[in-house]
C-alpha cells in the first residue's frame, strides 16, 4: 500500500492512548506534556478511554485523580474489561470517598487557599519525578466548589500548568453539556467529543494543537474488552499501483458476453432476483482467480457458509479447497453486528493484510443494514473507492424484488452509478417454462455482447447458452416471437 499522507512525526514526543484505533486519527498519539479533554455525554466511554490511557503506562508512572466514581469502583470496571491498572497510583476525591473520610475535600475547601494542597499531595505520592501520565475523572465535578467560573479556570489552569511545566500528558473528562465543560473547553490543547448515537457510538477530534489528526466522525465500539476506534474510511488516503488487466470467469461464453470478462479494480453489480445465480456468478470469478493463485473473499450477509458450501458443491465449485488453500475466505456478517466504518476495517484486512484481489459483498440489501438506517450511499461509495484504488476488484450482488416484468431496475438503492460493469441476470417464461437469461447493460472499460443468453446453473457448472436471436420482451420476462423481415414488411 502507498499511503498518499505522511504522518512522519517524532515518536518520542508522542504518547500512545492505549485505545486501539486511536493513535493513527492522532498521528502517532496524543503530544507528550500536553492536556487533552475528553467530552462526552454519560456511557459515552470517557472513563473507558482514561483506563485505556493509564494502563499503557510503565508501573508507577500514571495517576488516578477522581472526582466522580471511587477509586476501588473503578478498578473493578478496568478489570471488567481486560486492563491491570493495579499499578496506577490514585487519589480519590469522589464523592462516596468524601462522605466517609470527612477531611478528603479539605484539600479542596476552599480551592482559592487549596491548590497549591493538592500539588503537595502529588509530590507527597511522587517525591522524584511527577508521573508520566496524568487521568483526571471527572474535573467537571469540580465545578460545583467554586463561586464562579472565573475561579474555577483559574484554579484549573493552575493544576494543568504545574503539571505540564514538568512534562506530564493530562486527559481529562467532561459531561457534556455541563457548566464546567465550556470552560474546560479552552483550557485543554486538544478535546475528543464521545458520542451515544442511535446510530452508534463515534468519536471526533474536534481540537488538536500543534499536530494534524484525521477528521470526521470514527466509529467506536466498547465491549467486554474495552475501547476501540474504527477510523472512517478516506479513500484518497489509500492507493498502491496495480496492473490493470482482464478477469476472466473460466466458463467462455460468458467471458464473450463480457468482452473479455471483468477489469481488475473495477466494481460490477449482479442484479437479479432470488435464485437466479448471482453468488454463483460471484464465485465462478473466484474459482477462476484461484487458479492464478489469488485469494478472494466473500462477505456474506444473509446466506451462511454451510449453505453457500452446499450449493458450491452441488455445481461443482470446490469451495472447501479453496478455503483449506488459502485462494478464498468467507465472512459472515451480522447485518446489525458491524458499523459502516467497523466493517470497512474487517474489508481493510483482507485486502491490506491477507492479500484480497476480489471482494464480494452478498449482498446490498444485507450491507444496508449495517449502517444503522443511514444513508447506504456515501458508505458504499467510499467501500467501493477504497477497493479501486487498491485495486481490488468489486462484486456487489444486488437482488430486485420482481421476478420477471415490471419495469427494469439495476438497484433500488440509487448506486447504479458506482458500477462500472453491471451484468442483468433474469427470469423468463418460454414456452411454459421459466428460464434464466444474463445479459451486460454496461461496461465503461470496453465494449461487451449485446444480446441475452440463456444462463443455466447446471451439477457440471455454469452453462450459457448461444445469444437468444428471434425473441423480443426478454427484458419483460414474456418473450415473443419476431417476424422475419420479409413478413413484417
Amino acid at each position: 500500500m502507498i499511503p498518499l499522507q505522511n504522518h512522519d512525526q517524532d515518536k518520542s514526543t508522542r504518547v500512545t492512548s492505549g485505545v486501539p484505533g486511536l493513535d493513527h486519527i492522532l498521528h502517532g498519539g496524543f503530544r507528550a506534556g500536553r492536556s487533552y479533554l475528553v467530552s462526552g455525554g454519560p456511557g459515552s466511554g470517557k472513563t473507558t478511554l482514561g483506563l485505556h490511557f493509564l494502563a499503557e503506562a510503565e508501573p508507577g508512572e500514571a495517576l488516578l485523580i477522581s472526582l466522580g466514581e471511587a477509586h476501588q469502583t473503578i478498578d473493578e470496571d478496568a478489570r471488567g474489561i481486560g486492563l491491570d491498572i493495579s499499578e496506577v497510583v490514585s487519589i480519590d476525591l469522589s464523592p462516596s470517598e468524601a462522605s466517609a473520610t470527612p477531611d478528603a475535600y479539605t484539600i479542596l475547601e476552599p480551592w482559592e487557599a487549596e491548590s497549591a494542597d493538592l500539588q503537595a499531595r502529588i509530590r507527597e505520592l511522587f517525591p522524584d519525578r511527577l508521573p508520566k501520565r496524568v487521568f483526571v475523572d471527572a474535573l467537571s465535578q469540580l465545578r460545583h466548589l467554586f463561586p464562579d467560573s472565573f475561579q474555577f479556570r483559574k484554579q484549573v489552569m493552575a493544576l494543568m500548568e504545574y503539571l505540564k511545566s514538568a512534562g506530564v500528558t493530562v486527559l481529562f473528562s467532561a459531561e457534556r453539556g455541563a457548566a464546567a465543560e465550556e470552560d474546560l473547553q479552552y483550557l485543554g490543547d486538544g478535546i475528543l467529543m464521545l458520542e451515544a448515537t442511535e446510530f452508534g457510538r463515534t468519536l471526533s477530534v474536534v481540537k488538536y494543537r500543534g499536530s494534524g489528526f484525521v477528521e470526521g466522525k470514527h466509529s467506536v465500539r466498547l465491549s467486554d474488552q474495552g475501547m476501540r476506534v474504527y477510523e472512517r474510511l478516506i479513500p484518497t488516503d489509500h492507493r498502491r499501483d496495480f496492473i490493470t488487466e482482464s478477469i476472466a470467469s473460466g466458463v467462455a461464453e460468458v467471458d464473450t458476453l463480457m468482452g473479455g470478462g471483468l477489469e481488475r479494480g473495477t466494481v460490477t453489480i449482479f442484479s437479479g432476483p432470488t435464485g437466479v445465480g448471482k453468488t454463483s456468478l460471484g464465485v465462478q470469478f473466484m474459482r477462476e482467480a484461484a487458479t492464478r493463485g489469488e485469494r478472494s473473499v466473500i462477505f456474506s450477509f444473509e446466506e451462511r457458509i454451510e449453505t453457500l458450501r452446499y450449493r458450491c458443491q452441488g455445481i461443482g465449485i470446490p469451495l472447501d479447497d479453496m478455503i483449506d488453500q488459502g485462494t478464498l475466505a468467507v465472512r459472515e456478517v451480522e447485518p446489525l453486528r458491524y458499523g459502516p466504518d467497523e466493517f470497512a476495517w474487517l474489508v481493510r484486512h483482507q485486502v491490506e493484510a491477507q492479500g484480497a484481489r476480489i471482494v464480494m459483498l452478498d449482498s446490498l440489501a444485507g450491507y444496508r443494514q449495517s449502517v444503522f438506517g443511514q444513508d447506504v450511499v456515501p458508505h458504499v461509495h467510499a467501500l467501493c473507492r477504497y477497493l479501486g484504488n487498491m485495486g481490488v476488484t468489486v462484486l456487489l450482488v444486488n437482488e430486485v424484488g420482481s421476478i420477471a416484468g415490471g419495469e427494469l431496475r439495476v438497484s433500488e438503492y440509487g448506486i447504479s452509478y458506482l458500477a462500472d460493469t453491471v451484468v442483468l441476470l433474469r427470469y423468463i417464461e418460454l414456452d411454459g417454462e421459466l428460464r434464466k437469461t444474463i445479459g451486460m447493460l454496461k461496461k465503461r472499460t470496453g465494449d461487451f455482447e449485446k444480446t441475452l443468453r440463456e444462463f443455466q446453473i447446471t451439477s457440471k457448472g455454469l452453462k450459457v447458452g448461444e445469444p437468444m436471436v428471434g425473441l423480443r420482451g426478454i427484458l419483460r420476462g414474456v418473450p415473443e416471437a419476431t417476424l422475419p423481415r420479409t413478413q413484417a414488411s
